[in-house]
Order: structure tokens, then sequence, then C-alpha cells
């Protein structure tokens, strides 16, 4: 088995970030330069987790082959100064110690240091140069490569500036420390310091919330009560974001017309207005090209090309934002209904859970064989509430073990952090199985607060992780990044925790090879002594934050909602989104009994090209038909936009209008949320 648990973690792993990146990112229809970057800088962080505990083990089972050939050689010559002529037994004495048994999961010597370095260089130049650029570059709207990396470029050197400052500080501290002598390791270990430090400022922020947050969330969730109401909240909200990228989408199509309308054929800036078209919607474009000529009936200024530039910006962020939301809202209202399908099959006698819109869901092999709709019920009904409880309950105590054991795991006479404990115990017996399951246990919680924060946060529209492939390219490469910078500083985290970095617990033991290539953080002594040692303790203080809510007040004081249960701004959007989502299931219902009655129309006069189609297919057919740009149309007469009251649009979705019966519905029948952008030939082409 010598290296078969390494090859086997490598291949999971990757199809692990495969499917992350699936999931969140467009793999058909993004650049390939930007999946092949996140997919990279993902895949080498997970590496780094799942491993270590491999390392771990490897470590244990040879500082126990050093143990005992330490203590086996005086015995040996005490049983050789003592033996007779006779040489009265030939085994071996009581105080000998035992032998160590060789892990499961050993790694043969030599392996992991090459492999820590391939991996932990590779995540670092992708965090601190690659990703920065490629963010910077897929940002841009210029019209060329070369403008591209020239925008990327000075955005770059401002970046980059100000790590500079920081790591020419630390510079001027060791040189002017008498004792010590630069040289190239010290420089390194200089370097991954500054990287770690910044990585543990942010990482502790991150884990406070998830410690608390991710028990508490598995709490709430089992309540389906909980989950409607604030399901009715997003929606509110969600509306209003809706209607904001509507409005948003309709005045930069405005400017666009005006620029296509004043910019003629020859013009040399024409081939720039040419790159704008083809990023807005097909609806639009064919519009544009019925009305050449200037609205208003008066030639508009020749634009500048910065003001070109700065108009295709706005175009790739107006069209995406549209997309989300509309993605978003389809989304939001599918959860909304079928939460409201549970909380009616819950007082219903038959144990069974129905569906309002059947056409919506697609009925796979596996659900039609097992997730039954009476297998559905039990889990809806009564299972779900105690599971989730108890995984809470789970959660939790993980959670207090970890914030225990980051007050005290500087603590090593006597042994205060609880996960050195267990590690210690299972190392005394030598189990390795043991100790590797606490390690992955312990290091995955951790990675899961600190990733799932990161993939729930959001900086207004900057950064945001949407999932069914809505994500843009900065925000995937942003995670990265993200990720690059957190993992390391987590799992030298770790490593104190469990009392395996000697720079904390000043043991006099092998190190793992992972602590090995990090350096010696003892360079810089009010870092190692002091900065890892107590800022660890704030996470306490987080998550007496979290637990308190004392964030989304305080976002709630600065004018953004948050879902807190007893304010009183959350039960005014409560009751707009249960209005918004009465209204949405009155026109999906419309729809589908439309639906219905052509379907029979068909059927029964026998119209061809009907034959080999079900009900629920043909509704399907029917929704999908809309678009997201046909429904703004729809609700723009003229494409000046900018004299309307915005109240006006956001009572508007109140409104029941019978023309809404086309909605669209983003799903394609394969049941994979459609992304408006387009396929780029390139992989340097634009967002």
């Amino acid at each position: 088995m010598s290296g078969a648990a390494l090859v086997v973690v490598v291949v999971v792993v990757f199809f692990l970030a495969l499917y992350l990146l699936q999931r969140y990112g467009d793999l058909r229809r993004q650049q390939r330069m930007v999946l092949l970057g996140t997919l990279l800088a993902w895949y080498l962080c997970f590496l780094i987790v799942f491993i270590l505990p491999l390392d771990v083990s490897t470590t244990i089972y040879n500082q126990c082959l050093l143990d005992t050939a330490n203590q086996r050689t005086p015995v040996t010559q005490a049983t050789r100064s003592n033996q007779t002529d006779n040489d009265v037994s030939a085994y071996p004495t009581v105080g000998e110690p035992k032998a160590c048994d060789k892990p499961w999961s050993y790694i043969p010597d030599g392996i992991l240091p090459v492999f820590w370095r391939v991996v932990y260089w590779t995540s670092q130049f992708l965090t601190w140069l690659l990703l920065p650029f490629m963010q910077s570059y897929a940002r841009s709207a210029a019209f060329s490569r070369v403008g591209k990396m020239k925008t990327a470029l000075i955005e770059n050197a401002i970046y980059y500036g100000t790590y500079l400052l920081i790591f020419i500080s630390l510079l001027i501290y060791v040189a002017a420390h008498p004792s010590w002598q630069l040289s190239w390791r010290e420089l390194q270990t200089i370097g991954i310091t500054a990287a770690n430090t910044w990585g543990l400022f942010l990482l502790v922020l991150l884990l406070g919330y998830g410690l608390v947050e991710i028990p508490r969330s598995y709490w709430l969730s089992s309540s389906h009560g909980y989950l409607l109401a604030k399901t009715y909240f997003k929606a509110a909200k969600m509306a209003t974001e809706k209607v904001e990228a509507e409005e948003n989408l309709a005045d930069v199509m405005e400017d666009v017309a005006a620029v296509n309308a004043s910019v003629r054929q020859n013009h040399h800036l024409r081939k720039c207005v040419d790159t704008i078209l083809t990023k807005c919607p097909t609806d639009y474009q064919e519009d544009m090209g019925r009305h050449v000529e200037s609205p208003g009936g008066e030639q508009n200024a020749i634009p500048t090309k910065r003001s070109l530039i700065n108009l295709h910006k706005k175009v790739i962020s107006a069209v995406h934002r549209h997309a989300q939301t509309q993605v978003q809202w389809s989304i939001l209202t599918d959860e909304a209904f079928h939460l409201e399908d549970v909380a009616k099959s819950q007082s219903s006698p038959v144990r069974q859970l129905t569906h309002s819109f059947p056409s919506a869901h697609h009925h796979g092999w596996i659900r039609r064989f097992f997730y039954t709709p009476t297998v559905e019920w039990y889990w809806e009904c009564v299972f779900r509430q105690s599971f989730y409880r108890l995984l809470a309950v789970l959660l939790c105590l993980l959670s207090a073990a970890v914030v225990w054991s980051e007050c005290t795991f500087f603590s090593t006479h006597p042994v205060l952090s609880l996960f050195a404990v267990f590690v210690d115990k299972a190392e005394k017996h030598h189990n390795y199985i043991c100790i590797e399951m606490v390690c992955f246990v312990s290091i995955l919680f951790l990675c899961v607060c600190v990733y799932s924060t990161v993939f729930r946060i959001r900086f207004f529209n900057y950064y945001y992780l949407v999932p069914h492939h809505q994500t843009d390219a900065y925000s995937l490469q942003f995670s990265g990044m993200l990720f690059c910078r957190l993992t390391p500083p987590l799992c030298l985290n770790f490593l104190g925790l469990i009392h395996m970095d000697s720079t904390i617990s000043h043991q006099d033991r092998i190190q793992t090879s992972y602590t090995s290539i990090m350096g010696s953080m003892r360079v810089l002594s009010f870092i190692s002594d002091g900065f890892y040692i107590y800022y660890p303790m704030l996470v306490l203080l987080l998550c007496f934050a979290t637990f308190y809510s004392l964030g989304s007040r305080c976002l709630n004081l600065l004018g953004f909602p948050q879902y807190i249960t007893d304010g009183d701004l959350t039960s005014d959007l409560e009751n707009e989104g249960r209005e918004l989502i009465r209204r949405e299931r009155r026109k999906r219902q419309k729809a589908e009994d439309g639906g219905n009655r052509r379907w029979d129309w068909r059927e029964r006069y026998g119209v061809q090209g009907a034959t080999g189609r079900t009900r629920d297919g043909y509704t399907e057919i029917k929704d999908s038909q809309g678009s997201p740009v046909t429904e703004i149309k729809n609700s723009v007469i003229t494409f000046n936009r900018r004299d309307r009251d915005p109240d006006e649009q956001q009572r508007g979705l109140l409104q029941d209008n019978s023309s809404d019966e086309d909605s669209p519905n983003r799903r394609s029948t394969g049941g994979r949320y459609l992304s408006l952008s387009h396929p780029r030939a390139g992989i340097f082409e634009d967002v």
C-alpha cells in the first residue's frame, strides 16, 4: 500500500474540485484559462487538506521508529553484558520495546517533501502572480489584447506595491538583528511568514463566523416554517435586485442604441461598436439593426474610444447581472413552491408529497424508483427535522472543541487542546486509523467553516459566488486566490492544535514534511511567539458577535436588509415576499392551465407535430419559449427609462398581469440552468 493512498487521494480530490467548478462556473461557455486557473487553485488547496492527515500519520510512525531505536540500543548492550556463556535464553528481554506497526497509508521517504514543494509554490504563484493578472485581464473591457494587458499591468503594479512594502519592512527588521545573517533560506522563510500572517488574519475572521453560523443554520433549517419565512424574505430582496437589473440593462441598451446610431459604418470606431453589439441580447441587436437612425431625429456626438471601453464594461456587467437575477428568481420561486407544498402535505391524511407544478420537476430514474412521493413525504415531514437537529448538535460540539483548542493549544504541560489529547492517545496505542480520522474530521470541519464562509460572503456585486453555473470569471478567480491564501495558514494552525508544530509546542520531535517546507518561524520571534499564539484567541469574541448577529444588525442599520427574526424590516419584507410568491404562483398556474388547454385542443383535433409529447413536456416547451430580454422589452415602450419612478416598477411586481403567462423558465429540459453569455472561441476573449 506504499503510496497507493496518495494516488487515490490525488484522483478523488481532482473530481471534487471539478464538481464544484461545474456547479458554480459554466464549463462550456466561460474562458478556458479562467476555468483552468480556478480549477488548479481549488485542486491544490484541497490536496493540502486531504493529504495532511497522511503526512501526520507517516511522521508519527517515523517518530516511533526513532524512539524505538533510541530505546533498543541501551537494552541490547545490557543484555549482552549480562549474558552467560550458555546463552540461557535467546528471546528478548521484557524491557525491550514493542515494534512499531507501519500504517496502511504510509508514504515512503522523499515523496512528501517534493510533493509539498510543488503544491505549495504552485499555489503561491497562482495567488500572488497569475490569478491577479488574469482577474484584471478578464475584467478589462479594452478591445485588444494589448489594451487588456496594459490595464492588467497598471492595476497589479499598485496591488503588488503594497505587499512589497510589507516585505521590505520585514527585511529591514531581520537585517537590523545583529545575530542573524540574511541567506536565501531566511528570505524564503520571511516571505512564507508574511503570506501566512496575512492569511491567518483573514482566517480567524472567517472561522469565527463559520463556527457559529453552520451549526445554527442546520438547527434553524430543521423547521419548515423558518425556511419558508426566510424564502419569502429572500424573494422580496431578489425582486428588488431583479427590477434594478432590468432597469440597468434597459438604460445601458439605450446608451448602446445611441452610440450605434451615431457611429457610421465607415468610421474607424465602428469595429468597437460592433464588438459591443455582440455582447447585447439578441432581441436588442435585431431592434438596433432595424432602427439605425438616431433617437429623436438628431445626430449624437461621436464617442471616444475611452467612452466605448466604459460602455463595453457596462454592457458585460448588465447582461451578466440580468441573467443572474433571472436564474436566481426562478430557483427561489421553485424553492418557495416546494416549501409551501411540504407545509400543505404535513396536514394531509395522504402520506405522499404532492407538487403543485409537476412539470417543473424532472423525474430521473433515481427519483422514480427510490425517491418516490411517499419516501419524499417521510423525509420532509418526519425524519428531516430530527436528522438536521442531531447534525446541528454534533456540529455545535465540534465548534466548542475548536474554540477551546484555539484558546489553549499553546499549553503543552498539561495538554489542554482536545485534538492534541486525541492524537496523543491514539499515538500511544499505534492506532494510525484513529489518528488519520481525528485529523481528517478536524481539518475538514475547519475547512468547511472557512470555505463555506467564502462561498456565502458577498461584496455587493463585486464578488459573489452563485451556483447553477452563474458565477462570473472575476468571482471564480477571486475565490481561487482566497483559497490559496487561507489554506496554508489553516493547516499550520491545525498542526499547532495537535502539537505537531515545534514552533508552537517547543517539543523535540520529527517535523512533518509540510512543516519543513514552511521553514522555521522562529526567524521572526515576535510573530511565532506572539501573533501565531494569541491572535487565534480572537475567534472567541468573533463567535460571540456572530451568535448575537451583531454584523447583521449593523448591516441593517446601514441600509442592507438582513434576515433577523425579531426585526420590523424583516417582517415587512416577509409579507412582501409572500405576496410576490402568491402572484408568481398564479402566473405559473395560468401558464400551466393554458398549456393544458392547448394540449387538449391538439389531442382532440389531431394537430400534427403533437405526437410523442406528454402533457408535461408540452408545458416545458411552452415555458422555455420566453426569454428575459423579451420580458424586459414587453415592459419597456422605448429605451428612455430614466424618467420613470423606480417605485412604480417595484409595485408592478405585485400586480397580476395576464400577459405574464409566458414567464421565462430558465431551465432547459435537462434541468440545467442556462447562461446568457456567448461561448468564447479564444482563451483570452472577453468575459
